[in-house]
């Protein structure tokens, strides 16, 4: 460029595709929806969709303001900033103000994400009393390289395990919270169903609780989120939510097949 300014026309159609871009990525982005720009997400799966769709939506709501405005900037620089002569451009130094603003700025858009963050993980991971009578246990245990669900009403001996070959089918009632206790028998795993927005660990020790409910009948994939080895992309599951009846009657099969 041998530091002379862009014609107008060139500045103009470096706008508007940059403009046309960011739009058509924001539109596709927003298309996986059909009921609302779920951005990757659809409401109403799970409880958990319904705490933390809405944080999920502001966090790109407030990515695409910060990033509308640094392109503003960017742009206004390039088009009222331009190399006009030879003569050396005016310096200035310490803004005071404008280091002040840089600095409050961001420093408000974090801790409003944050509080918001705060408050969404609260309400997840909020868990009923071990003495409820309405909420469904369920026990998953991960292992290299697959899965293992032991429902507590069909009693200890009727442990599902999976294999990389055959992964298993977990089983969720319509409408009803399941308290997960997730424990591990080996290394650390992640538990994570991606269209129920939820992800909680494994761990070998530990035994993490994890409470919500699927408000929507089919089946979802399932998989493990944490890089635990070789076969880690081998170990996957499947969500099966059916209705409350269908739920007994897996449950009797269950109970059934131990006798």
């Amino acid at each position: 460029m041998g530091g002379y300014p862009l014609p107008m026309s060139r500045l103009t159609r470096f706008a508007t595709t940059g403009v046309v871009a960011a739009t058509s990525a924001t539109l596709i982005t927003g298309c996986s929806s059909k009921e609302t720009f779920g951005f990757g997400f659809d409401p109403g799966l799970s409880s958990v969709n319904d705490i933390t769709l809405p944080l999920w939506q502001g966090a790109w709501i407030a990515a695409l303001v910060v990033g509308a405005f640094t392109a503003g900037l960017i742009f206004w620089a390039m088009i009222f900033h331009r190399k006009k002569d030879e003569n050396f451009p005016k310096q200035t130094r310490y803004n005071i103000p404008t280091e002040i603003a840089y600095t409050i700025i961001p420093f408000l858009i974090v801790a409003v994400l944050f509080g918001y963050t705060a408050v969404a993980e609260t309400n997840i991971t909020k868990i009923s009393p071990a003495t409820s009578t309405a909420v469904h246990d369920i026990n998953v245990n991960a292992i290299q390289w697959s899965w293992q669900f032991n429902y507590k009403e069909a009693g200890p001996g009727t442990t599902i395990t999976g294999t990389p070959a055959n992964p298993p089918v977990l089983y969720m009632p319509l409408g009803e919270r399941v308290r997960f206790s997730l424990t591990s028998s080996d290394v650390d795993h992640g538990f994570w169903i991606p269209a129920f927005m939820i992800q909680m660990m494994n761990l070998p020790g530990v035994e993490n609780h994890l409470e919500f409910s699927a408000n929507k009948l089919g089946t979802f994939p399932g998989r493990c989120n944490m890089l635990c080895g070789r076969n880690h992309s081998q170990m996957l599951f499947t969500v099966k939510v059916v209705t409350p009846s269908e739920y007994a009657t897996y449950i009797a099969n269950l109970k059934v097949g131990q006798k």
